[in-house]
């Protein structure tokens, strides 16, 4: 199964052309296939699906950014790649937030302008991205505010970033309005191990972090982002066993580990969601070269995201 992974995500990669690891801004592989890999076919052991492009994917975790020098003049340069990738990879509907990263507390405005940029690419692209609001709990009854604000705009759901530990009580009212509307929350997550990362993000969340909210509110719609984005994946995985409201993205650039069987062991495969936080070609790889059954596969690659959707409410 090893040697079918690597074997698709050469494939993939020789075709790249121009949809290079710089042409995205440098955030992770994005280049897709070329429109000829999809007709060849791995005949051997575990080969991959002969319609694999055709197979409708939506990515739950994705990130779009309009780079401006300064505005009006917007280059979407980046955007318009990370689009044809989705688009010769066969992923239907991009979920996309533009988070801000910064450790300390940024004002209000600085998060709804991040939040613009996605809507702006939501309009560019309307049907492919589909926008996640972007919050700081510590924005207190503004960042309530502006969940409505982007929902009202035509956003999806809501996505944090570690600027909080997902147990912490600042978090419980983002959790409150996401149930109120039947939104998806989606947030960043690692089970960090080496302690000089842990020190430079000490309010990461984990699986226990991501099951203490859960326990909290049972109806939350809470996505554990990107269980192959750093730290110890196994040991996150495990700490969801007994949350059975938690939902696990596959997202990441870590490829060669077995990590879509082991989540569909332990979790079941209704509560595995495809993404790939730009990761484009390893992700979808993962997907279609792990040992799953065709209804599996279907319900991790757009299905189970589309029940999710839904439980909106208005």
């Amino acid at each position: 199964m090893e040697s079918s992974r690597r074997k698709f995500l050469h494939q993939a990669g020789t075709g790249l052309g121009a949809l290079s690891l710089a042409a995205v801004g440098g955030v992770a592989p994005v280049a897709a296939a070329s429109r000829n890999a999809g007709a060849r076919r791995n005949d051997g052991p575990g080969g991959l699906p002969k319609n694999w492009r055709a197979m409708r994917k939506f990515d739950v975790h994705n990130h779009i950014s309009i780079a401006s020098a300064p505005r009006p003049n917007v280059d979407w340069s980046r955007a318009e790649n990370l689009i044809e990738a989705a688009r010769q990879l066969g992923i239907e509907k991009l979920c996309s937030s533009h988070p801000v990263t910064a450790g300390a507390l940024v004002g209000i405005e600085v998060v709804r302008a991040a939040n613009d940029s996605v809507l702006a690419a939501m309009k560019r692209y309307p049907g492919t991205v589909l926008g996640q609001c972007f919050v700081q709990p510590g924005n207190g009854a503004a960042a309530l505010d502006e969940i409505e604000r982007c929902l009202d705009a035509g956003m999806i759901g809501v996505k944090l970033y570690n600027q909080f530990r997902f147990s912490d009580p600042a978090v419980f009212p983002i959790a409150e309005k996401c149930i109120q509307h039947g939104i998806p929350f989606l947030g960043h997550s690692a089970h960090l191990t080496d302690p000089k990362t842990l020190a430079q993000q000490p309010k990461t969340s984990d699986s226990h972090d991501f099951c203490a909210l859960s326990r909290r509110y049972p109806e939350l719609l809470l996505i554990l982002g990107h269980i192959n984005g750093g730290g110890d994946w196994e040991w996150a995985i495990k700490g969801l066993r007994d949350c059975p409201n938690v939902y696990v993205d596959t997202s990441g650039s870590v490829l060669e580990a077995p990590t879509i069987e082991m989540c569909v062991r332990e979790l079941g495969h209704r509560r595995v969601l495809f993404a790939t936080d730009t990761t484009m070609e390893g992700c979808v790889g993962k997907i279609l070269s792990a040992d799953l059954t065709s209804e599996q596969r279907e319900d991790i690659f757009w299905r189970n995201l589309q029940r999710i959707f839904d439980r909106r409410r208005a």
